[in-house]
């Protein structure tokens, strides 16, 4: 009697497991260059409800004592003109994580980090490649960039006390061999500085970008679409 109900029981449980249905992942339209590009909010809502780390996370809300200078919202650009109405910095759950515990690791040396851009919509990328015409600098549309998944930053250095910039081999854009990640001919002090901020991202899940010092892409970035929300629309969701 007590196999036979057992067994009914196990029986009730398989059938129940094969009836429930898994929320299937939404579908990802492709854009013109045949790139699925994720750019409704309602689409985008329903990647995070299903997978939380997709979430893109305003990073100053998130990070204490995490400093913006955000030029894409000024016309100290490449494009000459801002191309940002805001200027804020948004990153993926994970990404914004690891920056979290980057910020914590630096707080005793008396550092922290300047964030100049984290995620870029799509449409910011097509209209910096359409100005520059440069790949190695600007990602194509074709492809798009690491920023437009939320999963590349450019950031620096900056001592906590007066929030000055730590030196590092060139400004940020500054498109010159100097800006290579292993370029030499530097100052002892600003290779120390650059080697700081670089080892700094290495142990949490980045990844180095060699022509830019400023620039890393966190490890996992194919996990993550691209996209093409507005920071109106993410600021929005917050409310």
């Amino acid at each position: 009697m007590k196999r036979r109900l057992l067994f009914l029981l196990l029986w009730i449980a398989a059938v129940a497991s094969a009836g429930a249905q898994t929320p299937e992942t939404p579908v990802i339209p492709k854009n013109q260059y045949g790139l699925p590009v994720v750019s409704s909010v309602a689409l985008y809502q329903q990647l995070v409800a299903q997978h939380p780390e997709q979430e893109l996370v305003e990073l100053t809300s998130y990070i204490p004592g995490l400093v913006l200078d955000i030029k894409y919202a000024t016309a100290d650009n490449l494009a000459k003109q801002p191309v940002y109405t805001l200027a804020t910095a948004y990153a993926r759950k994970p990404v914004a994580d690891a920056l979290k515990k980057i910020q914590e690791e630096l707080k005793p040396l008396g550092l922290g980090l300047k964030i100049y851009d984290g995620y870029r919509p799509y449409q910011v990328t097509v209209k910096f490649y359409e100005k520059v015409r440069d790949s190695v600098f600007v990602a194509s549309p074709r492809t798009g960039s690491r920023h437009n998944r939320g999963c590349a930053m450019d950031l620096t250095l900056i001592r906590l006390r007066d929030g000055k910039e730590l030196r590092m081999p060139t400004a940020y854009d500054a498109f010159t061999p100097k800006a290579h990640t292993d370029y030499a001919k530097l100052p002892h002090k600003v290779k120390q500085n650059r080697d700081l901020l670089k080892q700094a991202m290495l142990r949490n899940g980045f990844q180095v970008y060699p022509d830019e010092w400023w620039h890393f892409d966190f490890k996992e970035w194919r996990s993550f679409p691209l996209m093409d929300i507005r920071f109106e629309d993410l600021k929005a969701l917050q409310k």
